[in-house]
């Protein structure tokens, strides 16, 4: 048996862009992703500190340094710019693996959405 535990999280970035006219997803910032572990194409969920809204899209690379966190497509309309989120992924592991296994947490800075030193 397996279970799906949160793997990484990108705690408190503020969104910087809200685009519906582009193909759908997340853009976020590459020094964010590197830190956190996502990887293009990932499967993510986004909780809206802001309004409770809660989506799952994928990632795509930023800018790196840019602090970019951008909501694309569908998915901007359910976050204003300046909304702060959470990204989280999850992944399958055995209870066994689970009960080892330690996930990644950043908390970047909520203004600039850029690593903390």
């Amino acid at each position: 048996m397996t279970i799906e535990v949160l793997r990484a999280k990108l705690h408190r970035v503020r969104i910087t862009v809200a685009d519906v006219n582009y193909i759908g997803s997340i853009t976020i910032d590459e020094d964010l992703l590197d830190a956190v572990g996502f990887i293009e194409g990932e499967k993510v969920q986004v909780l809206n500190v802001n309004n409770g809204e809660r989506l799952e899209t994928y990632v795509i690379k930023g800018e790196r340094g840019s602090g970019a966190v951008c909501l694309n497509g569908p998915a901007a309309l359910k976050a204003s710019v300046g909304d702060v989120v959470i990204v989280v992924a999850y992944a399958r592991m055995t209870l066994e693996e689970a009960r080892a296994f330690r996930p990644v947490v950043i908390f970047p800075d909520e203004r600039t959405n850029r690593l903390r030193p």
